[in-house]
């Protein structure tokens, strides 16, 4: 069994996913012109035994313009995502730099997933 979930952090504030499109406006903005970190965690049970790990990705968002957060906001992409963005699709005009992992931010690290479960790599 498998699971794994996302947060965003930014200056000591912690982003989930935005309950509507005012607080995803507010986290875009609140994630603009700034480094934050995207941390992810996963967990795995096999043959009785747990094992689980987290994992840190720095992100740093362009300065954006209001009618750059006001079109990603009305894309509906941020719904459901951690801080409020996909990194994967609409979101990455967001970003000027990723630090570190960029598949955590996506949502999976498959570096950590192998160090968890050793016998998937080489598996394709």
């Amino acid at each position: 069994m498998l699971g794994a979930d996302t947060v965003v952090a930014v200056e000591g504030r912690i982003l989930g996913k935005p309950a509507d499109e005012r607080q995803a406006r507010e986290f875009i903005e609140a994630l603009a012109s700034r480094t934050h970190v995207v941390v992810g965690g996963l967990a795995v049970c096999r043959d009785g035994e747990q094992h689980g790990a987290a994992i840190a990705t720095a992100v740093t968002f362009r300065n954006l313009a209001s009618t750059e957060v006001d079109r990603y906001v009305s894309s509906g992409e941020w719904r459901d995502r951690a801080g409020g963005y996909a990194i994967q699709g609409r979101g990455a005009t967001l970003v000027r730099a990723v630090e570190g992992d960029y598949l955590n931010v996506v949502g999976l690290s498959v570096v950590m997933l192998l160090e968890l479960v050793p016998d998937l790599r080489g598996v394709a």
